[in-house]
């Protein structure tokens, strides 16, 4: 029966043994009902009917925060609504998807903003950059993080084509390869971002249109026979590693962090030859390179070895060739290259003054890299195939291409030791002034064996 609803009324309700719940009407608000279940909780309730449907809306739980009084007043305003001609628990309904909504807005937005450009570019360290290789790991790592530094506190989504082009500009200062490196990796990691959804679905790549200074054009810069022996000259008066690594690049035609990362290990005990790791190497693929007597000679060298006597014990497998220490590479190539750079030209200067000429034009410039396309063009010259100079360079697709790639696994390691062989000898005569060897009297001798 219905009866008027007070704490006391209410508290001394109770379920009767049995059933599920007891039921209890206020005489004097229409709606306004208890229920009090066999563990003693009483809820209050407004039921009303809306249209055709009969609804309930749950006021709260009798107790020390709700008394009755403060349910009756609930239930009073949704009656008032219902008055209005208004679902009031429809309107309940919709303002607690309303919240839920703007919770969840406002947790985005702060995840948004918690997610800076330091914690993308450490996120594309991890998840991207650490399966490249070491070299390019550097390269891309330290870039990205030198010069998006200025933004690197402020939220990735929040980051604009006028931002992008600020960073772009700024690293132009430091040349225009730079800002083109640095464009193309940040553009590079927020495509990675959009992609696999760490950055908002739809969302843009600021970086996409951002306008670069100049364009890469392909170096084609060949090291003739004097330049040759005058980086030949110049290395050798600098100390190890130093001096020893640059030789050790022109003489195997390796690449550059190729030499620097070199491990004892990876060396023949006679010193014979070089296998570089697959983990190295650009195509991931292990490489032989077979070393000329002036090759190792430089290791003799490094290992302290007296003419004539056995070889002593090579150093710990992990130890760098040409480390600064047992594990520290070198990094200061600029440096090195500087140094060899002033001594070229203070040795030039001096040539030229000894034949009364005026000071020469600066050698045209040159990096490590160029060692590559100068042996490759000097062997080519020498009647070593195409075909030997891209196994030479650990290059696999390149004069075999197509279908006769598949079939042709080769790596025609002889002929690549010949090539070396012949390599180091011109560079040994550039060195020591004697002129670029024939090209003509190499590729005789060669036909004659």
């Amino acid at each position: 029966m219905p009866q008027k609803l007070t704490d006391k009324t209410v508290a001394a309700l109770t379920c009767p043994a049995g059933k599920k719940d007891l039921w209890v009407t206020d005489s004097e608000l229409r709606g306004f009902t208890v229920r009090v279940q066999p563990s003693g909780v009483r809820t209050f309730l407004f039921n009303y009917r809306f249209g055709p449907r009969v609804r309930r809306a749950v006021l709260g739980t009798f107790g020390a925060e709700l008394t009755t009084a403060k349910a009756r007043d609930k239930a009073e305003r949704l009656r008032g609504i219902l008055r209005d001609g208004r679902d009031p628990l429809a309107e309940r309904e919709a303002a607690e998807e309303a919240r839920v909504k703007a919770e969840a807005a406002a947790a985005a937005r702060a995840a948004e903003a918690a997610f800076t450009v330091k914690s993308l570019v450490d996120l594309y360290a991890e998840k991207h950059v650490a399966g490249l290789r070491p070299a390019t790991q550097r390269d891309v790592l330290s870039r990205l993080r030198l010069h998006l530094g200025p933004i690197a506190d402020r939220p990735a989504m929040a980051i604009g084509r006028r931002d992008a082009a600020a960073v772009v500009d700024k690293a132009a200062e430091a040349g225009e390869t730079t800002a083109r490196r640095v464009r193309d990796y940040a553009r590079a990691m927020w495509a990675w971002a959009l992609r696999r959804g760490t950055l908002p679905e739809g969302a843009a790549n600021p970086w996409e249109h951002a306008p670069a200074p100049g364009r890469d054009v392909p170096r084609e810069r060949v090291l003739g026979a004097e330049e040759v022996g005058h980086v030949w000259r110049a290395a050798g008066t600098l100390a190890a590693p130093y001096g020893p690594m640059v030789r050790f690049t022109l003489l195997t035609l390796a690449r550059r962090e190729e030499v620097t990362a070199m491990a004892w290990g990876e060396v023949a005990p006679d010193l014979s030859a070089w296998t570089q790791p697959g983990t190295r190497t650009k195509n991931g693929k292990a490489h032989v390179v077979h070393l000329a007597e002036p090759a190792r000679a430089i290791l003799r060298a490094l290992l302290g070895a007296e003419d004539g006597k056995p070889l002593p014990a090579l150093p710990k497998a992990d130890r760098l060739v040409f480390g600064i220490d047992d594990k520290r590479p070198i990094t200061t190539h600029s440096w090195v290259k500087r140094e060899i750079d002033s001594t070229i030209a203070e040795a030039r200067a001096e040539d030229a003054a000894k034949a009364g000429q005026l000071p020469p034009e600066p050698m045209p410039g040159w990096v490590l890299h160029d060692f590559r396309r100068s042996g490759v063009t000097w062997l080519a010259g020498a009647g070593f195939p195409p075909h030997v100079a891209d196994r030479l360079l650990n290059h696999v697709q390149g004069t075999i291409r197509g279908v006769a790639a598949i079939y042709q696994r080769g790596e025609f390691l002889e002929e690549r030791k010949a090539a070396l062989a012949a390599w180091a000898a011109h560079v040994e005569a550039c060195g020591e002034g004697r002129g670029a060897l024939d090209n003509v009297a190499v590729l005789a001798e060669r036909r004659r064996a």
